[in-house]
This record gives C-alpha cells, sequence and structure tokens, in this order.
C-alpha cells in the first residue's frame, strides 16, 4: 500500500504548501467586500460560512463523478494514482481556484463572461454553447441512473422518477441558495466524504493487497495511457464542469482567503476520494482484468455496489445505494442551476432577468430537453461528456493564464496545465470512438500540431504583455 499512501499524503501536502503559493500569485484582500454583500439579492447572492461553501463545493463537483471514473481509471493500474495526485494539486485544484475567486472578483460572473473578457467575444460565444451543452448533458446523464435505480428498487416506473427529480430540480434551481442547497447540501457532501473514508477503512484491514507502482504494471496492455486516463479520470483529477459550479459557490463568500478552503480544498478532498475509489477497484478485484470483468457484467454501479457491501455490510449497501441516487441528483441539480445562470447572464443584455416569472421562464426551457435527454442510454451520454467536459477545463486555464499575464503576475501556474490540456483534448477528439476514431500515431501527429499552434499564441501573448510592462513597470491591469 506504499504508493496509495505516499498519494494521499502528497495530496495533503500539495494543499498545505502549493495552493497558499497559488493564493499568493492570485492576489487576495480581505478588505474588499465580496459579492455576497455589495450584490445580496437572497438568491443567488447570498453569505455562507466558508465550511458550506466548501461542503456544498464538494457536493455540487463530486457526486458519482470520482467514484465511477475513479473506478474506470483504475484499469490503467496503479499509473492512474500518478494522475490524480498530479492533476488535483498542479491542474485541478489551480483550475477550480482561479474558476471561483475570478468569478468573485467580477461581481459573480459565470464562466463564460470570464471567457469573453480575457479570450474575447467570439471564445464567449463558443464557450456560451458547449458550456450549456456541458450543463444539460451532466444534468440529463446524473439523472438517468438514479432513475433507473428507483425503479428498480420501488414500484415507481422510471418516468414517474424522472418526471419527481427533474420536479425537484427545477425547485432546487429557482429556490433561493440558502433554502435548500444550503442547508442540506453541506450534511450530503459529509456523508460522500464519510462513505469513502470507511471504505479506505476497511479495505485497509480486509487484508486484500493493493498493488504498488512498478515499470511491470505501468502500461495496461492495449489502453494507451494518453490521452484516455486523462479524459476517463477528469472529477478526481482536473474538471470543467467545475468551473461552472463555482461561481455559484463564489456568489456567497464572504472574504476572498476562504477561497483557499473552498475552491482548492474541495478539489484535494475530490482527489482523496478518488483515490480511494480507484484503490478499491484495483485491490477488491485483484487487479485490473478482475475490475475489467466486474465492469463488463454489472458496469459501474454494480462494482460500486458490490464493494460496499463486501466491506461495509448492510451499511455499505445502503451507502451504496443512498449514494447512487442522491450523489448525482445533487449533481444534476446545480448543473441545471448553473446553466439557468449561464442563460440568465446572456438575457440580461437585453431585459430585466431579476423577476422570479422570468427565472421560471428560462428554467423550463433548460429543462425540457434535458429531460429528453435522460431517456436516452446513459452510456452514450457520458461518452460525451467527457472530452467537452476537459474542453471546458482547458478554455478555463487559458482563461486563468491572460489573466494573471495581464496582472504581470506569475502566469506559468495556469499556462503549464493549460498547454498539457490542449494536448489531451487535440488528440483525443481524433483518436477516441466518440470522435473520428483515427490511427493513435495520426491522432497524436494532429493533436500535437494542434498544440503547437496554441503554444505559440501562448508565447505571443506573453511578449505583448512583457512588451507593455516594460513601457510602464508600474501597470496593472485588473
Amino acid at each position: 500500500m506504499i504508493t496509495f499512501f505516499a498519494a494521499i499524503l502528497l495530496l495533503i501536502f500539495g494543499y498545505i504548501f502549493y495552493s497558499k503559493f497559488v493564493e499568493r500569485v492570485f492576489v487576495v484582500d480581505d478588505n474588499t467586500p465580496t459579492p455576497a454583500y455589495t450584490k445580496r439579492d437572497n438568491l443567488d447572492f447570498v453569505p455562507m460560512s466558508w465550511w458550506k461553501g466548501n461542503l456544498i463545493q464538494l457536493l455540487n463537483i463530486a457526486g458519482l463523478g470520482p467514484i465511477y471514473g475513479a473506478v474506470a481509471g483504475a484499469l490503467y493500474g496503479p499509473v492512474a494514482f500518478i494522475w490524480i495526485v498530479i492533476g488535483s494539486i498542479f491542474a485541478g485544484g489551480v483550475h477550480d481556484y482561479f474558476s471561483g475567486m475570478m468569478s468573485m472578483r467580477h461581481g459573480g460572473e459565470q464562466f463564460p463572461a470570464l471567457v469573453g473578457r480575457y479570450l474575447g467575444k467570439y471564445a464567449k460565444v463558443f464557450i456560451n454553447g458547449l458550456s450549456l451543452i456541458l450543463m444539460l448533458l451532466v444534468a440529463a446523464a446524473f439523472t438517468a441512473g438514479p432513475a433507473q435505480l428507483i425503479a428498480q428498487i420501488t414500484p415507481v416506473s422510471f418516468m414517474m422518477a424522472l418526471g419527481l427529480i427533474f420536479f425537484y430540480f427545477i425547485l432546487a434551481t429557482i429556490l433561493p441558495i440558502n433554502r435548500i442547497i444550503g442547508r442540506i447540501y453541506p450534511l450530503l457532501g459529509g456523508i460522500l466524504l464519510f462513505m469513502a473514508i470507511a471504505v479506505a477503512v476497511a479495505l485497509i484491514f480486509s487484508g486484500k493487497p493493493m498493488p504498488n507502482l512498478t515499470f511491470e504494471n505501468l502500461h495496461p496492455g492495449d489502453l494507451p495511457i494518453w490521452p484516455l486516463l486523462m479524459v476517463t479520470i477528469s472529477c478526481g483529477a482536473i474538471s470543467g464542469f467545475h468551473c461552472t459550479q463555482s461561481p455559484i459557490i463564489a456568489c456567497t463568500m464572504k472574504k476572498e482567503t476562504d477561497g483557499r478552503k473552498i475552491f482548492y480544498g474541495a478539489m484535494i478532498i475530490e482527489g482523496v476520494i478518488a483515490l480511494i475509489w480507484a484503490a478499491a477497484g484495483m485491490a477488491f478485484f485483484n487487479g485490473t482484468e478482475g475490475l475489467g470483468a466486474a465492469l463488463a457484467a454489472g458496469g459501474p454501479s454494480g462494482v460500486v455496489n458490490e464493494i460496499s457491501i463486501s466491506l461495509l455490510g448492510t451499511m455499505g449497501g445502503l451507502l451504496a445505494i443512498f449514494g447512487v441516487i442522491i450523489l448525482p441528483i445533487t449533481t444534476g441539480d446545480t448543473a441545471l442551476r448553473s446553466s439557468r445562470m449561464i442563460l440568465t447572464d446572456i438575457l440580461s443584455k437585453f431585459t430585466n432577468m431579476e423577476e422570479k416569472g422570468k427565472i421560471l421562464l428560462v428554467t423550463i426551457p433548460l429543462a425540457i430537453p434535458t429531460f429528453y435527454m435522460a431517456t436516452i442510454d446513459y452510456t452514450f451520454l457520458w461518452r460525451y461528456v467527457g472530452w467537452t467536459n476537459q474542453v471546458v477545463a482547458t478554455v478555463m486555464l487559458w482563461t486563468a493564464t491572460v489573466y494573471l499575464l495581464k496582472n504581470f503576475r506569475f502566469h506559468w501556474i495556469c499556462g503549464v496545465p493549460a498547454s498539457f490540456m490542449t494536448g489531451v483534448v487535440a488528440m483525443y477528439i481524433f483518436y477516441a470512438p466518440e470522435g473520428l476514431n483515427l490511427d493513435y500515431q495520426i491522432s497524436a501527429i494532429i493533436g500535437a500540431c494542434i498544440t503547437l499552434v496554441v503554444l505559440l499564441w501562448y508565447a505571443a501573448q506573453i511578449i505583448k504583455y512583457r512588451s507593455l510592462k516594460e513601457v510602464d513597470p508600474k501597470a496593472e491591469v485588473i
């Protein structure tokens, strides 16, 4: 278990040391009033304590992502631990922190508005569409699974379960954030963390061997690590869905120094959860072959259910059922809330969107296509969530990079992971079955060419802002 425990310690050290460095680069000021006070509307802008914000953020960004994604990523063997650790500390934590803090610094702006501010209006138009698609895909994918399970274990039909879930979605989307989300979600976030810790403790004392990272198990046969692993494990390392959720909590922050605990902290906790479930998948089924067979037979839900019941008994079974039903629903509703906030932001240029009736009118057109997509096969939807999700993450990292360049700060903390993720998404869409399904080498060459073009643009931006700094050494553009 050396690799597993070392990975846990590295995540903890990453939060203790690297998150403080990231905070210093951003430059926080608790004397600056946050939008929760300056724009308080008792709907989206409501002050909340940092610990509530952290647990709500954890539940919003996690759901079943760090469980299902980590179990699937465990097929790659212990190398998954490396990606979870490096991704969480240097990519995911940075991504989540900047998406939340930049939103807070700009009055609670949504992710597409931040993109438009720093990457231009054409990038904003593109990301507006892509973000809404991602939100609707996530909401649909995270609704179909729970509805199917409810139909299996209760007399309620699938369509009736779907209708009940969407009725709740609409309520959670239009009600003030402190009515349902602020009261219940901190508790549910705690349950998500407790579930993972219980599985970890039971696994440690179960006597099942947990594989260490070696040269022999570095490559999982016919599964190329690059770029598939980086898309398979997203929520446990870096996920674009997070930057659509961070503005929700950014509107509730009491002070700027809470951002490190809320955004970076939630990402590290999610990385720990992903590590636990990846380790459980590898150890419980005696390696990647056994895990692959279990996934083929029962899917991620079956694997999670079998691990939970076997390690934790009846309580584990109840936790598994609770998790598979409640956790994705609590991610789906905030996905719909986020899409409502994005669309409201777009429409606010043409009409006053502060009236509650208009908020409901915006929510219903978003809920209808989401409801329809929830009736489509879950695995089909999830295939298209992965790439879309990581493209959004890449764009957010480039947005943060330009923000740091404009403010003449240490832009490399965002630019390096942005460059890495550009290489991932550029190749993945050409190689993956849901993409163009091209040959691996051809996909790698095309991806490398696209990445090179983006890197040349990055170099041009660096030269541009260095020149501005030389002209006016005291310049600072917020």
